[in-house]
């Protein structure tokens, strides 16, 4: 399995009981705290093997680093990104730094997934709902986090969200057998619904009002603070969704790029009750059941 279906990770079987999941990702700062970016740069990158259905095994830096910064502020880099790998269950054996004039760091991860569990973006079907486990608006928060414009308890909601593993989702999406699932990154929750409809074969109804946002995000948005890749993502979208009737500021919100998002995962309506119970209470509190799996209409995706 490759890039042709836009799965979030390459897939390789290494025999019949078992195959390799490989991902990498990495980018630039998107809070001040070094420990605390290390710590989101690293959940984001192991997000990819959950998505899969896979277990993270080996993890690899990857950093950029200026000769500006002091070498304490690397240190707390990669301090934070090996407590992640840590609660993640994997090892972290070395990487590589190459000097740059922009701090970037990010992992790349090995997982292990028996082949007949492999969860593909391609597994939604018909009659399916979607469940999402953490709330949208990172991209939002991070641009005003930029600009000195959250408040503390704003912030810390954010950093919670985006250094929180999705290790939990995952387990008790292979409990119950859902056979589709994607991460909610960079194309924002409806560029990557869009990618499911379109492998899958099928339409996704999303409704407004289970959508789960962060606290602050929708006034941050109607201010202003939405990034680029929010305006990029809509314009890649087309004509292929339909938004009537969305607020303005929602609207940022499902095409805003997420940092260390959710799981959005596709599964049958009867096993969606064991899917949450299955879940710690922490993660229970950030997830919804946000929409549902339609035989292809004229949209790909519809927010209603």
């Amino acid at each position: 399995m490759g890039f042709s279906g836009s799965d979030d990770a390459a897939v390789y079987r290494i025999n019949n009981d078992t195959a390799v999941i490989q991902t990498l990702d990495f980018f630039t700062p998107v809070v001040d705290d070094p420990f605390v970016f290390g710590q989101i740069a690293a959940a984001n990158s192991l997000s990819d093997i959950y998505a899969m259905g896979g277990e993270p095994v080996l993890a690899l830096n990857i950093v950029c680093f200026p000769k500006c910064l002091h070498l304490d502020v690397l240190k707390d880099i990669l301090l934070g990104g090996a407590d992640r790998v840590k609660e993640a269950g994997a090892l972290l054996a070395g990487g590589h730094t190459i000097q740059d004039d922009e701090p970037k760091y990010g992992l790349s991860v090995m997982g292990l997934v028996h082949p007949d569990r492999v969860v593909m973006n391609s597994g939604a079907r018909p009659g399916d709902v979607l469940v999402l486990t953490k709330p949208l608006g990172t991209g939002i928060i991070n641009t005003a986090i930029k600009a000195d414009l959250v408040s503390h308890e704003i912030y810390k909601s954010a950093v919670d969200v985006m250094i929180a593993l999705n290790r939990d989702a995952a387990r008790a999406m292979q409990q119950v057998g859902a056979k589709g699932c994607t991460d909610i990154t960079g194309f924002g929750l409806v560029g990557h619904c869009m990618e499911m409809a379109e492998a899958s074969g099928v339409s996704i109804r999303l409704r407004q009002d289970k959508i789960p946002v962060l606290e602050g995000a929708r006034e941050l948005a109607r201010m202003g603070m939405v990034p680029a890749g929010a305006y990029s993502n809509k314009s890649y979208a087309g004509g292929r969704v339909n938004l009537k009737g969305v607020e303005t500021d929602l609207e940022d919100i499902v095409f805003d790029p997420q940092t260390s998002g959710g799981l959005l995962i596709s599964m049958p309506e009867d096993k969606a009750e064991r899917f949450l119970g299955l879940l710690s209470p922490e993660t229970v509190r950030r997830c919804a059941v946000i929409g549902e799996v339609r035989e292809r209409e004229a949209f790909a995706v519809e927010v209603l």
